[in-house]
């Protein structure tokens, strides 16, 4: 398939596995039309117009020269100019790489992170946070979100995959969204009592016993490994880390303990504070199964070929 075919998948499997169901995202794409309809003529240049089919806009095609037939991928959790030269370097050793995927969002992907961040609301309603709390919650979190990533270098990396001609994409909310539906079916399903056996069913997963090997593997940050865990709730996906405030909504909710990628040092004393337990899967581990969710099918078909990097777990 060609770069341009791969990247539909991509959005495509997200919207399948997305919490929201394809009414909601076909509402939330049918606002963005109604945003973009009601811009005068001479500003609609100014609109990104792949928010009118992308709900994931922290997902995007980087650079395609050519939009190329892909078979062969380099794939890593971080992608920057380092790992582009290097898959520069494999080319020039003869390596085949027809493409490098990123996780992280670079480029245009990365100023469009806080408005993927809505899905939140839908993750807090299921855990049984009111949707208007939520909302409100969520809201100062995503202009927050918006002001820390204006000053950054969006396009570094960027720039150097053209310059290379080296085809370039990355793929964020819909890998992030398949582990965390994934994970939190299946703890859902696991018959865990207390904190520790919740960190010893993620480490009968393939990408967390890796990351025990390595030091990353899921640790209980907040409670006490014997500690009863109540009712867990997972949250991998939504752009970026869930706000302060949620401690407070998911006591409220009668929540138990909450399973993250990784937790701040300051979210940690307010989890204390409401008495929600925490569980820290790892970061890596939690990507990488993502984008394992992603594009395992298509390596078990022999579509693709994958050479992992940059953080990036195999499956096995």
């Amino acid at each position: 398939m060609k770069v341009s075919e791969l990247f539909k998948y991509v959005i495509t499997r997200g919207i399948e596995a997305d919490p929201r169901g394809k009414d909601g995202l076909a509402k939330v794409l049918a606002d963005v039309k109604k945003e973009y309809d009601a811009l005068p003529e001479e500003k609609k240049w100014e609109f990104d117009q792949e928010r009118l089919w992308n709900p994931y806009v922290d997902s995007r095609v980087l650079n395609n020269p050519d939009d190329p037939e892909v078979s062969r991928v380099m794939m890593g959790i971080n992608i920057d100019s380092a790992e582009l030269l290097l898959a520069d370097r494999l080319r020039e050793r003869g390596e085949q790489i027809d493409l490098v995927i990123g996780h992280h969002p670079r480029g245009t992907s990365m100023p469009g992170l806080h408005e993927v961040m809505g899905i939140q609301v839908d993750f807090y309603e299921g855990w049984g946070v009111p949707v208007n709390v939520g909302e409100q919650i969520l809201e100062p979190r995503m202009k927050e979100v918006m002001r820390s990533i204006m000053p950054l270098n969006h396009q570094q990396s960027v720039d150097t995959a053209r310059l290379l001609g080296m085809p370039f994409m990355n793929t964020h909310s819909p890998a992030d969204i398949l582990v965390h539906t994934h994970i939190q079916k299946y703890l859902d399903a696991a018959n865990t009592y207390t904190l520790g056996d919740v960190c010893e069913e993620l480490k009968k997963l393939p990408e967390y016993r890796t990351g025990v090997r390595l030091k990353n593997g899921p640790h209980v940050i907040v409670g006490d490994k014997n500690g009863r865990c109540g009712k867990v709730v997972v949250k991998f996906a939504g752009g970026t880390g869930a706000p302060k405030t949620i401690y407070k909504a998911l006591e409220a909710a009668g929540v138990g303990t909450a399973v993250f990628m990784h937790l701040k040092e300051e979210h940690m004393e307010l989890a204390k504070e409401h008495h929600i337990n925490v569980i820290v899967a790892g970061h890596m581990p939690s990507d990488s199964m993502g984008m394992n969710l992603m594009y395992g099918p298509l390596e078990k078909e022999g579509k693709l070929k994958v050479v992992r990097m940059s953080g990036m777990l195999g499956p096995e």
